[in-house]
């Protein structure tokens, strides 16, 4: 059978044929893409033609086609729908392009191609967008190592080489840890308190695992959050919170303690080889933030303001237990269960009130209606394109012309071969050649509540935020509108990428978008303006303690990369070095043999160091950039083109701050953060 990735795509918008892709093809693809990268390569290094934006920057930009699609592919279904096979491909794989990436960006006689038109680009009469991509491309070479002499240049990129593998296997244990673990309930009294959509998704797992008349529980999201915020039991709460934050930590294979302190190491080795005192120095440069001063200012600043707020919640879910006739010292496993019964209480609101007005197919219409409202699009299912697993929806996304100017992919639900979380990514990045608009494929990818024989797809309200979140980000990608690929979409700073989800989750809570879809699942009865209010009201609930637990986050992430290469090489315990970070974030007794290090897939494997802090970050941007569209109307179309035009459809072509304040007309203010949040009036 030949290869289908070693040829051109034939197929509908050139979508990958999945169905014809087996794993064994992968290699061989990616093996011959590489040469064909090297070529390429080779080709703009034999040119004799003088030095110039066209032959040296566009030639760069325009290489390696191939090996990114087939790259691209293999990572995608690695993240959402892996095996052994293919997590094995991707251990052999990524020294191949980590080596490849290396050798071209050290590549002296390359680089001095790239700096003679460096040199000379105020001569050249550039656009911005070919401004920002040759100051790109130039910084990246020196980024990578390229002016380094000797052995450190290849120690460089041995280091590049074994980060790459390191976070590979740090993510396959974190789902093989995530997969092993089951709860399994035998006596139906244990599920007190469990919704009963809940119980029945449990008891058909049971069926389907070969053990019927029992209940099984996974650390899956959809099981493992609503077990944990409404099961009575409180001896088995206390189980499912160890084993969640017990993965990773148990000396055994899939234990993660050594990949953080070799990574540590390793990047504080990384920076220090470029002049830099730690990594986070190294990533911070090309951020918004700028520099770790910066970001610890940031973080403290928004600590100092809601962590006396978060220790008044805590201290009044204690008096509400007391309440109860309860006498325990809450602990973290108690937490989610007595917030839940507490919100309820305060604002007669809890999931299981508002779910039925979340059927996830209405949610979907209203995120599509929402965007068709601001941006002019529509979206089309179309079951004849191809898809990566039977559970994925396709559509075409089309413009008011009617013309298709992107793919959406859809993945919702969880399985054994999708790791956790929820996150946008895509199959091809918008660009243009020779005048024609490539059409991007982005995807979003959810662990969502799956239906039941019973029940369809309800989504808690929190839920709903994250697939408007995540279509947010997709928003970006669908919507980009640039030349060259490195710059289109979501290739932005990491502190400025989070803008455009998170400014979308602001919709959810407002009546002109919920009635464009929240209706009853069993009635058609559109949400009750009361119980909007009542959505709106506990915003804020324990927004405080939700804030201290993102910043505790962003500073143990910062912590780890804030180390110079000599005092990341005297850490020896993880454990240790996390309850040190956390200290002054800490609102519970500490739980021994537990440790979030271990599974905190953003920085360790996602592209997150020293980055975390930007969910914050972004959020300072999201509160301001919203409270116009609140002073204009929320579906206020110049607004909206605004955000379009200047930020959505610009990608990275020019710093975020620049199409910030395009956007909103002055720099962003944290005021309407903090009110957002009830910290200030």
């Amino acid at each position: 059978m030949s290869n289908p990735l070693l040829i051109d795509f034939n197929t509908p918008f050139e979508l990958p044929p999945f169905s014809k892709i087996s794993t064994e093809h992968y290699e061989e693809a990616i093996d011959q893409a590489l040469e064909e990268a090297k070529d390429e390569i080779q080709k703009i290094l034999d040119n004799t033609d003088e030095p110039d934006f066209t032959n040296v920057i566009e030639a760069l930009e325009q290489s390696g086609q191939k090996l990114q699609r087939n790259t691209s592919i293999l990572f995608n279904l690695n993240s959402a729908e892996t095996n052994d096979q293919i997590q094995k491909i991707a251990q052999q794989v990524s020294p191949k392009l980590s080596a490849f990436s290396s050798e071209v960006k050290q590549n002296e006689a390359l680089f001095a191609k790239v700096k003679k038109v460096y040199k000379e680009r105020e001569s050249l009469n550039l656009n911005a967008e070919q401004e920002k991509l040759l100051w790109e491309t130039y910084i990246d070479f020196v980024r990578r190592g390229v002016e380094l002499e000797g052995d450190k240049k290849e120690r460089f990129k041995e280091i590049s080489i074994e980060l790459s593998k390191l976070s590979l296997t740090y993510s396959e244990n974190v789902l093989a840890e995530t997969n092993q673990f089951e709860l399994v309930i035998t006596d139906e009294s244990d599920l007190s308190g469990i919704p009963a959509d809940v119980r029945e998704r449990a008891k058909e797992l049971a069926t389907k695992k070969g053990k019927a008349g029992s209940w099984i529980f996974t650390l899956q999201a959809p099981s493992y959050i609503p077990f944990m915020e409404y099961a009575d039991n409180r001896e088995l709460r206390e189980k499912m919170y160890r084993a969640y934050m017990c993965k990773c930590l148990k000396g055994d294979r899939y234990d993660n303690q050594e990949i953080v302190l070799k990574t540590i190491r390793l990047k504080a080795e990384l920076a220090s080889l470029l002049g830099y005192p730690t990594f986070a120095h190294y990533v911070l440069e090309q951020r918004m933030a700028e520099s770790p001063d910066k970001v610890m200012t940031f973080l403290n600043d928004l600590l100092e303001k809601s962590l006396p707020k978060a220790k008044e919640e805590v201290e009044e879910i204690k008096e509400f237990i007391k309440s109860r006739g309860e006498d325990i010292e809450l602990q973290r496993w108690d937490w989610a269960y007595y917030s839940e019964k507490l919100r309820k209480q305060k604002y007669e609101l809890d999931d299981e009130l508002v779910k039925p007005y979340f059927k996830l197919e209405n949610v979907i219409e209203g995120v599509f209606e929402t965007a068709e409202r601001l941006y002019d699009i529509t979206f089309k299912s179309n079951s004849d394109l191809p898809v990566y697993h039977e559970d994925v929806k396709a559509y075409e996304v089309l413009n008011k012309e009617g013309e298709v100017i992107s793919i959406f992919l859809a993945d919702f639900f969880p399985r054994d071969g999708k790791r956790g979380g929820a996150w946008m990514t895509s199959f091809r990045d918008q660009a243009k050649r020779d005048g024609e608009r490539i059409i991007p494929q982005v995807s979003i990818v959810c662990n969502f509540t799956p239906s039941s024989s019973n029940h369809p797809s309800l989504l808690k309200f929190d839920e709903v935020t994250t697939l408007f979140h995540e279509f947010g980000h997709a928003l970006h990608g669908m919507l980009a509108d640039t030349t060259y690929q490195s710059l289109s979409g979501t290739s932005v700073y990491w502190d400025f990428v989070e803008l455009p989800s998170q400014i979308m989750e602001n919709w959810c809570y407002e009546k002109e978008c919920l009635n464009l879809f929240a209706r009853h699942y069993q009635t058609g009865e559109l949400i009750p303006e009361e119980l909007i209010t009542r959505i709106k009201d506990a915003s804020t609930y324990h927004e405080a303690y939700a804030t201290v637990r993102q910043l505790s986050f962003g500073l143990l992430d910062m912590a780890w990369h804030s180390l110079s290469l000599e005092e990341a090489s005297k850490i020896s315990s993880v454990p240790a070095f996390e309850d040190s970070a956390f200290a002054k974030t800490e609102l519970f007794p500490k739980v021994e043999n537990t440790n979030m290090s271990v599974q905190f897939s953003h920085i360790f494997a996602g592209g997150y160091a020293a980055g975390y802090y930007s969910y914050k970050w972004a959020e300072v941007l999201d509160a301001d950039g919203f409270s116009l569209f609140q002073e204009k109307g929320v579906f206020d179309k110049e607004t909206a083109n605004s955000f379009k035009n200047n930020i959505l459809s610009r990608g990275g072509t020019a710093h975020p701050m620049e199409l910030y304040k395009k956007f909103r007309g002055s720099e962003p203010s944290p005021e309407p953060l903090l009110r957002r949040a009830g910290l200030i009036k």
